[in-house]
């Protein structure tokens, strides 16, 4: 299990109702990614998320030592990167919504 998803299921264990955050929401509103190891580093992993709506988000990873890189690990950071932003995002918007009924 990832960290992503050891944290959703950390934070619904806690949940007490269901006005959150999810990592099933967040991938339902992934359009496509793509990733990249840009040739001036190419053990780091870019990552490109765009949403539904159009919004564009940008992650990566790079491992410290350039012989530690792993290509599959690296698209997995680095769009959980993006995920972890959209993340915020998304708790951001649902803050607005609750706050716009009155609660």
């Amino acid at each position: 299990m990832g960290s992503l998803e050891q944290s959703e299921r950390e934070a619904a264990a806690v949940a007490k109702t269901a006005d959150r955050v999810t990592l099933e929401s967040l991938h339902a509103k992934i359009e496509r990614i793509e990733t990249l190891n840009p040739p001036i580093c190419p053990h780091m992993t870019i990552a490109v998320v765009q949403l539904k709506n159009g919004f564009v988000l940008v992650g990566k990873s790079a491992p410290a030592d350039p012989a530690n890189f792993d290509a599959e690990l690296g698209k997995k950071f680095a769009t959980e990167d993006c995920i972890r932003q959209m993340w915020t995002l998304e708790g951001y918007a649902l803050r607005e919504r609750l706050a716009a009924e009155g609660r």
